[in-house]
């Protein structure tokens, strides 16, 4: 069986589907997780974690595939560590991801829950994502079976996405079915004029290079931004960004950003305009939304219009409430509700997010927003409530971590009569979820799947004050 501390487990039949997106089998009545395996499955298990109630590992032989297994449909399959779940069918994913919702709030939130509504499915399961971003580097990630063969290998430059859990690997991305294109054509325009015309890619240890970072950004209105992260700003670039311009008359943005720090964010790094307009627009119902370089916007276009609508639904505006817009980013939900709201007030950090929020209301003619930019948990004081008043309804959509205890102990003292809770993690909601059950019960609950081929689902719920 191998060496006791790791050993080889051989022919574990995949029971289930597990946190995080891992398949789960068991072997001397210990639960192991692996990825890239489906229930059904009958594998040989390299154990590469091995605790005490559980272990860690990875497939090194298949003895029989699950009659539900789908052939993936990227050649990147298993290296990029994206898409897990292509080969399950897209209906199984649906289901587990439902299953996984119903978990989350009965064993970890403990809590009492109606029945879950069905979870919406996304019309598109592939190139659905607006957004992406890929990494220039110096010397391609190898596979594991080039490495064995021994062959000399020709030292070759990539442009890709990281390999999961290493910052010094990339590997060289042919097609990704994650954004429409002109994605994958920009990609491979920029890389092969790169390559022909020697401009250096980083090398992800030293941090020399001229290129760092690509983003490309494709909106629903057909319009296209593409950011061009490098060390500095040269002869060179300027010669590249011209071939992005005069290729792709299409990208209606395009922007460079000087970045030599150790790390990939441009966060706070100024995003200069080269070509074109300074954002590209959003368009949902007949609202618009300009989203610039640094601007947050849900990745899945078509999909946010179907979980903004639930959290709309959900809220049962009459057109009298006062709302209280949580973690607003730049106003989307907030302008979204705001025509059946008396009015809106969002909040959010991030300063930056709350002028576009501001600009979002204007673009639109909306005039009965508020936003401020500050910390939620320090906003949502007494002198606040009786500046504005006590919220009807609160809307919130935090980040993966969840809300503050504090923002909890706010609302608890704010006593909306409803809540609405948006959450692209259904564990930590579950939690929050739980520091409220005394004062609040759990009316509807609905899933929404914003990321076909992947273990991540967003959830509404609908909570009324006792």
């Amino acid at each position: 069986m191998g060496r006791r501390s790791n050993p080889l487990l051989e022919r574990v039949r995949i029971e289930d589907v597990a946190a995080e997106g891992k398949a789960l089998g068991r072997y001397d009545n210990k639960v192991i997780f692996v990825p890239y395996a489906i229930p059904g499955d009958l594998v040989d298990i390299q154990v590469t974690k091995n605790r005490k109630s559980y272990m860690e590992g990875h497939v090194v032989k298949w003895h029989e595939y699950s009659p539900q297994r789908v052939q993936p449909f990227c050649s990147h399959y298993g290296v990029c560590g994206g898409c897990k779940w292509q080969i399950l069918p897209y209906s199984e994913q649906l289901r587990f991801k439902q299953r996984q919702v119903a978990d989350q709030f009965i064993r970890i939130g403990k809590l009492e829950i109606p029945e879950i509504s069905t979870i919406i499915g996304s019309e598109r399961t592939m190139y659905y994502r607006n957004k992406l971003e890929f990494t220039f580097s110096d010397s391609r990630w190898l596979t594991r079976e080039e490495i064995e063969q021994g062959n000399e290998i020709e030292k070759y430059p990539a442009l890709g996405y990281h390999i999961p859990g290493r910052f010094d690997k990339v590997f060289d991305l042919q097609t990704c079915y994650l954004q429409p294109e002109p994605s994958n054509r920009i990609r491979q325009a920029i890389r092969e004029y790169s390559l022909e015309h020697g401009l250096p890619f980083l090398n992800l240890y030293t941090k020399q290079g001229l290129l760092r970072n690509l983003i490309i950004r494709t909106a629903s209105s057909g319009q296209v931004m593409v950011i061009l992260s490098v060390t500095c700003f040269t002869a060179e670039v300027d010669a590249l960004l011209c071939h992005i311009r005069d290729s792709f008359p299409e990208v209606t943005s395009l922007f460079y950003v000087e970045n030599n720090k150790l790390n990939e964010t441009i966060n706070d790094r100024d995003v200069i305009l080269f070509h074109g307009k300074d954002h590209i627009v959003e368009q949902m119902e007949e609202l618009r939304f300009r989203v610039g370089p640094k601007s947050f916007y849900q990745t899945n276009s078509k999909q946010a219009l179907t979980l903004y609508r639930v959290a709309r639904e959900f809220a049962q505006l009459t057109g009298k409430e006062l709302v209280y817009d949580l973690y607003t980013g730049t106003g989307t939900i907030a302008n979204f509700v705001a025509r059946k709201s008396r009015e809106v007030i969002g909040i959010e950090y991030v300063p930056e997010a709350i002028d576009d929020a501001v600009m979002n209301s204007q673009m639109n003619g909306i005039t009965n927003t508020l936003f401020y930019a500050g910390d939620i948990k320090d906003m949502l004081s007494e002198a606040f409530f009786e500046k504005h008043g006590r919220p009807d309804v609160v809307i919130l959509d935090p980040p993966r971590a969840g809300i503050h205890p504090d923002v909890a102990q706010a609302l608890l003292k704010a006593q909306p009569p409803r809540i609405v809770y948006v959450s692209c993690n259904p564990a930590t909601q579950a939690r929050d979820i739980a520091l409220m059950a005394n004062d609040y019960r759990i009316l509807r609950i609905q899933p929404v799947d914003m990321f076909p081929q992947t273990h991540h689902v967003e959830n509404v719920v609908l909570m009324e004050r006792l």
